[in-house]
């Protein structure tokens, strides 16, 4: 029950809550963002306060570990402004700053488990159950079921997106715009005169225009989303084979398109780290769900 409300209070604080300016200039939106966490924690505490403690003792299960998750999430925010603003704007670090968004996350789920052993005495060998919420059934409660469903929705969409859009880096604007190339023909012929025969001086000539159409990449996002969402269904439900229907069909979508070898090789990368992150979180729904 303690761990599965402040990890969701953390994801939508981070994730639903944050916006993209916010996340382009966090040192200067670092108080908002901070408010937002103590809202959503605040809510999450509340909540873990009345059910579990009956609203008693609000000073050590209240208090106490909002301000233990606030302070470390300030000092942990502070630690990774500070190790982005160490490396360049090129878009080769971008793999370095997938390494410090993960680390960013790892660190902030490791604190709302040291809050948990800290003010909820809860036991790291009882973790795993506690946060199933199995309790000696194997299968959650329907508080417990409907928390991990939007868990694992947080993470297929805007979690997930985040690290696909760190692994296939920045897209060249004239591959994003990119539709497909255009080939016309023209037969020109030099004859000048009407009365006179026409001498077999006829030539081709060929213009090669590559076609271009204005970025949607909301759209492109959406589609990630659903992605992923489908496969993380396909998967709990182990139908497989289907999950290859889906990278057909986007291929076929996108057939002209992957003329070009660098568009192709990015489009396969997204698509393969996609399906790679629904398939996983997947597997982890199955597990815990069924």
């Amino acid at each position: 029950m303690t761990v599965l409300p402040l990890l969701l209070a953390h994801l939508i604080a981070d994730f639903w809550l944050q916006t993209d300016q916010m996340v382009k200039n966090k040192r200067k939106y670092l108080k908002k963002h901070i408010f937002h966490h103590l809202l959503t924690t605040g809510i999450a505490l509340a909540a873990i306060l009345g059910y579990q403690q009956a609203f008693k003792n609000i000073t050590y299960h209240f208090i106490m570990p909002l301000a233990f998750i606030i302070v470390t999430h300030i000092l942990i925010d502070l630690l990774k402004i500070k190790l982005i603003d160490s490396i360049s704007k090129s878009p080769t670090d971008d793999m370095k700053r997938l390494g410090f968004f993960l680390l960013d996350q790892l660190l902030h789920i490791i604190m709302i488990l040291v809050t948990c052993t800290l003010f909820f005495q809860m036991k790291v060998v009882e973790m795993p159950s506690n946060f199933l919420g199995w309790g000696g059934a194997n299968s959650l409660s329907p508080f417990n079921t409907a928390i991990f469903i939007v868990v694992i929705y947080i993470l297929a969409t805007s979690v997930s997106g985040h690290i696909v859009k760190f692994i296939v880096g920045s897209l060249p604007s004239e591959l994003a715009n990119f539709e497909g190339k255009l080939t016309l023909k023209n037969q020109m012929s030099n004859g000048m005169e009407n009365n006179k025969p026409k001498a077999d001086t006829s030539f081709m000539e060929e213009y090669h225009y590559f076609t271009y159409s204005s970025p949607l990449r909301s759209r492109g996002k959406l589609i990630g989303y659903i992605e992923r969402l489908l496969v993380i269904i396909l998967t709990v439900i182990g139908s497989y084979p289907s999950i290859a229907f889906i990278i057909a069909a986007k291929s076929i979508a996108r057939f002209k398109q992957l003329d070009d070898r660098n568009w192709a090789e990015y489009f396969l990368l997204g698509t393969l780290s996609s399906v790679f992150l629904g398939v996983v979180l997947g597997l982890i729904a199955q597990w815990v769900l069924m």
